[in-house]
């Protein structure tokens, strides 16, 4: 059983073949998804499609770059929702920040704005948090290094192998998503960082329909390609696959609380 942490099956790339999409998934012995938050636009469709499918869950949230339309009361109409098992994605994306310094001050400090409200959020709900960190390991440290004693835990969604991200774990209860870029020709930091990460932190991702593992890349992804990122960590850590899936398996179920 593999548990597809990660997965953005709310995309319209999706739409004309979303059940053979999930078919292919359960041939790969997939058996759980969750959809994060990302465009407080998508919560009714992520929404919908949790509630016809008993093995998808959902996230809400607003991801870094969609800061403009976060929305509280929004947010707080579907954390209710009985399929709704964690708050995010969020956290810091500096990638594409303005070059003036004013301007990109200014943006810095309204993510943060965003991030923490959503930290607030998930505190209040007892949800664990979805985290996106891209140029901002610092901060995001910073930040999360304050919280992590009052969060119920969270997952460092597609961890960039920053060893300061890694340190999280001394101060709170952190998991660490692991997808398809771990097959990468370049991906030789994480796959050095990947021994250190606690074995009971790891989780399986896809971000899909987003990073496409080897041998399929430049191709839509799909939850199906996951098998291609437990057979990576295996190989990496010396395990057999199946020791691999029931491992990030048993730690999904820890940390969101279903499956």
């Amino acid at each position: 059983m593999i548990i597809d942490t990660h997965c953005h099956l709310d995309d319209k790339s999706y739409d004309a073949d979303f059940l053979q999409m999930l078919q292919n998934a359960r041939n790969s012995d997939v058996r759980g998804f969750v959809i994060p938050g990302a465009d407080i636009n998508d919560l009714p469709k992520i929404a919908k499609i949790a509630k016809e499918h008993s093995q998808i869950y959902f996230a809400v949230g607003v991801h870094p770059y969609d800061k403009d339309g976060f929305d509280d009361k929004i947010l707080r109409e579907f954390i209710t929702h009985d399929k709704c098992i964690a708050v995010g994605e969020c956290g810091l994306d500096y990638f594409r920040l303005p070059k003036d310094e004013n301007e990109k001050a200014t943006q810095k400090q309204e993510q943060k704005r965003v991030f923490l409200a959503q930290l607030e959020l998930a505190i209040e709900f007892k949800k664990p948090v979805i985290l996106h960190v891209r140029d901002a390991n610092e901060d995001c440290f910073n930040i999360l290094k304050e919280y992590a004693t009052k969060l119920e835990g969270a997952v460092l969604h597609c961890y960039n192998a920053s060893p300061l991200l890694l340190e999280l774990t001394k101060f709170g209860n952190f998991y660490f998503g692991i997808g398809g870029v771990l097959t990468f020709k370049n991906a030789k930091n994480l796959v050095e960082i990947l021994p250190k990460i606690p074995k009971d932190k790891l989780l399986i991702e896809t971000d899909a329909p987003y990073l496409t593992p080897e041998p399929f890349r430049g191709r839509r992804n799909e939850p199906a390609f996951t098998s291609f990122v437990a057979k990576k960590i295996a190989e990496i850590l010396s395990l057999s696959e199946s020791e691999v899936c029931e491992l990030t398996s048993s730690n999904a179920k820890r940390l969101f609380k279903v499956f």
